[in-house]
């Protein structure tokens, strides 16, 4: 059974950015990004245990695109799922961190 999966709004509109910056690069690719992170959340509602912590001692655990350098950073305690941040693997780690689990 899945779990509700709820992107905070500060995620979301990263995300947004990212796939209209694709999307200016080749029409069509930040469709495909869209469709890779939909994957993603599909996996991580399905089975949020299964996804290794960010760091030891921390709640946040990560999903991994594998087309694309983004990383879903997401909490799974009680209930339901909280996405934290769609992040680019290689630009400011971390800086999703500031955000409230909330």
């Amino acid at each position: 059974m899945t779990r509700p999966v709820l992107v905070r709004v500060d995620a979301q509109a990263e995300l947004n950015e990212a796939v209209d910056w694709y999307e200016r690069r080749r029409a069509g690719l930040g469709v495909e990004l869209v469709s890779a992170i939909e994957e993603a959340i599909d996996a991580i509602a399905e089975a949020p245990q299964a996804w290794p912590r960010w760091q030891a001692g921390y709640l946040y655990r990560k999903y991994v695109l594998r087309r694309f350098p983004f990383v879903v950073f997401f909490t799974a305690e009680g209930a339901g799922i909280q996405i934290v941040a769609f992040a680019h693997a290689k630009r400011r780690p971390g800086y999703w961190m500031r955000r409230s689990s909330q």
